[in-house]
């Protein structure tokens, strides 16, 4: 990305005025630096090097502020007073080299090394100084060649000064003009240094899909950066405002968005959304959008926003996919576990329908009497469709838990999903003589879910506590209870008799493909946590005593939904 500056020529013209009268004030200080002796020539020598060194100081800033950068540039200042002293001893040397009344070659070769490393470490102090968001970067060989230079020239200078007054004014007048010309060359490090962080700025952007903006509400302008404009699909030319971004945003999402903006313009507050965008090709994109505000001194008026836009629409097709891996999954599980109950169910199911065919000959008999019996035969009719309801029940919930599509999330009474369950899972624990009891919270709140994942944890769970009981001794219970908990949720909780967690691996019980059971898939907690987490609740597991295990969950009742 390139960046251009602006020069603001009235500075130009303040630095240039500045090495005029310093170079003045130094002529004259270093004639009398010259013609004094003693303590006097050191006083003359002392002030004349100020002069001349607050002069190139001075030119030095005022040149670099002179050039304008798109970007905020600041100094730290214990730096730039240090930038002062190097400046000020570079000018003793000078002038205590040009003042001398004859000059040896080592001398002048060594008043050149130090008065342009004095130059030169003026100014990279100087840069040194400056605080910019760029990454700070210097090229070896031109600063060498840079320091080289100075020396070089300041040793010309020098060799010149001693052709009089001509020559002092040359040494000055070379000196201050390195000075303006190091000044220059400052400045176009510093914009080719901002230039490559930007250039890093934009790739990383461009690669992450996350583009930068900034916002002023007072006068409704808009920054964008160039992976933001690549974002909207707008050219880069294009101006952007709140009225095209409405354009951009999903008929869906547009009312929330500009409640949001307008609530962010108006309270000066943060901001953190997701919003989907119509495209112009038909496809819809999604992104997210985080805002940082930052207050100028002159109060809410001043306030400006300075964000990031990500497009997360490939993370959202991601997401997708997993919730129907997930979804696939359960299904498969949910239709292994019914396999598995398949002769526990066919009781389940025999059982009303034998009534049902009881009650019918019970029906006939009452009605084939020689004196037929109406009241009677109409309540064994009644007993018969009774029978018929409770089958088609049962029915019903099997065939609900084999289907692979479920109903979208709806309010939920988690007794009634207790029960359903003790239904359907009472033949299996009667096969292994284990006895189920509830405690139910006589008017628990409801939960806003999905009816056949939450049959499918209480399955899963209860399922777990028959087979832990299948082969101990004694007592084989499984307690069941719903009841209030804090933080308006509820809590369920089913407990057993049986062998208990596994030692050492009680953390694992909820991992992947871990099982103890010899012909367990390890899926049912997996999926059971999952479910639960997705509802936003949470389970969990703990030892009984003196054996036994018990599972916990909690789920959001709904006075914790948003309205």
């Amino acid at each position: 990305m390139n960046l251009s500056g602006s020069y603001n020529y009235a500075l130009v013209a303040l630095s240039v005025f500045i090495a005029m009268f310093a170079a003045y004030a130094a002529l004259d200080l270093a004639a009398r630096v010259t013609a004094a002796t003693g303590w006097t020539r050191a006083i003359w020598l002392l002030g004349g090097a100020a002069a001349m060194g607050i002069g190139i100081w001075s030119m030095h800033y005022i040149g670099m502020l002179a050039f304008v950068l798109p970007i905020p540039v600041a100094y730290h200042w214990p730096t730039v007073l240090l930038s002062l002293i190097a400046a000020i001893l570079a000018s003793v040397i000078a002038l205590h080299v040009v003042s001398r009344q004859n000059m040896s070659v080592s001398r002048a070769v060594a008043g050149s090394v130090l008065m342009g490393a004095g130059i030169a470490s003026m100014h990279y102090i100087g840069m040194a100084a400056m605080r910019i968001p760029a990454v700070s970067q210097f090229n070896p060989f031109l600063v060498v060649l840079s320091v080289v230079l100075a020396v070089l020239i300041s040793l010309g200078a020098l060799s010149i000064a001693f052709l009089g007054t001509a020559g002092i004014a040359a040494v000055t007048f070379i000196v201050l003009g390195l000075a303006l010309l190091t000044s220059s060359v400052d400045r176009r490090f510093a914009e080719q240094k901002l230039q490559r962080s930007e250039a890093y700025l934009e790739e990383a952007q461009r690669l992450s899909h996350t583009g930068s903006f900034g916002w002023r509400p007072a006068t409704g302008e808009i920054l964008w950066s160039d992976e933001t404009f690549r974002i909207f699909q707008f050219d880069r030319a294009t101006i952007p405002t709140v009225e095209l971004i409405l354009q951009r945003i999903h008929p869906e999402d547009a009312g929330l968005v500009q409640q949001i903006t307008e609530r962010a313009s108006r309270d000066g507050k943060d901001f953190d959304y997701e919003c989907r965008l119509a495209m112009p090709d038909g496809s819809i994109k999604n992104v997210q959008v985080v805002a940082h505000v930052v207050r100028a001194a002159s109060g809410r008026n001043g306030i400006e926003f300075v964000g990031a836009l990500t497009d997360i629409t490939e993370r959202k097709h991601a997401e997708e996919a997993l919730r129907q891996a997930q979804a696939d999954l359960a299904h498969v599980s949910r239709v292994t576990t019914m396999g598995e109950l398949t002769a526990s169910l066919a009781h389940e199911v025999n059982q009303p329908i034998t009534a049902a065919v009881t009650d019918a000959n019970a029906c006939l008999r009452w009605l084939t009497r020689d004196s037929p019996d109406v009241e009677e035969a109409r309540a064994a009719a009644a007993r018969i469709v009774k029978d018929a309801m409770r089958a088609a029940d049962i029915v019903s919930r099997i065939r609900l838990l084999f289907k692979k599509s479920t109903p979208p999330r709806e309010l939920v009474d988690l007794n009634e999903v207790i029960r359903e369950m003790v239904v359907l899972l009472r033949g299996e624990a009667t096969r292994y003589s284990v006895s189920i009891r509830t405690e139910l919270a006589p008017d628990p709140p409801l939960v806003m879910g999905d009816r056949v994942q939450l049959q499918q944890v209480m399955m899963n769970l209860m399922m777990n506590g028959t087979d832990a009981m299948k082969t101990v001794d004694g007592t084989r219970e499984l307690a069941i209870t719903s009841q209030p908990a804090d933080q308006e949720e509820c809590l369920v909780s089913v407990s057993d008799t049986g062998v208990g967690l596994p030692a050492q691996q009680a953390d694992q019980i909820f991992n992947a493909f871990f099982t103890t059971k010899p012909h367990g898939t390890g899926m049912g907690l997996s999926i059971s946590r999952s479910i639960v987490e997705s509802h936003g609740g949470r389970l969990w597991a703990g030892s009984n005593s003196p054996r036994g295990a018990s599972f916990y969950f909690t789920l959001p009742s709904k006075a914790q939904l948003p309205a």
